[in-house]
């Protein structure tokens, strides 16, 4: 069994105040080492990241015009894509989204 650190359930500072909540109900949940902790930490950024990109979308468009008039699509599509993708990974690596716990860490006794 994993050893808690009351100190590893505290999220990064850098996360939005939404994402370091949801940091922290899940490490106080299950049971995770500091590997998971790290993986956890990624999918925040991802999730943050995804919704900055979603927002300047909202603001920007999706596209835009090129110096020919062309239009293109914005760089937050692609960003907003690939942090989809990397928040799912990091999700799925930790086993969150399973209903029977048998790949992911033991929850620690919280809500069943």
């Amino acid at each position: 069994m994993a050893k808690a650190h009351k100190a590893a359930f505290t999220a990064p500072q850098h996360l939005e105040p939404e994402t370091r909540r949801w940091f922290e109900a899940v490490a106080t949940e299950f049971v995770l080492e500091e590997h998971h902790l790290r993986l956890l930490a990624l999918a925040g950024e991802a999730w943050d990241r995804c919704q900055a990109a979603r927002l300047a979308i909202q603001t920007h468009g999706l596209t835009f015009n090129d110096r020919f008039g062309t239009p293109k699509a914005r760089p937050e599509i692609a960003i907003e894509r690939d942090s989809r993708i990397g928040f799912s990974r990091c999700v799925r690596e930790l086993g969150l989204d399973l209903q029977e716990p048998e790949s992911r860490p033991p929850r620690t006794g919280g809500r069943s």
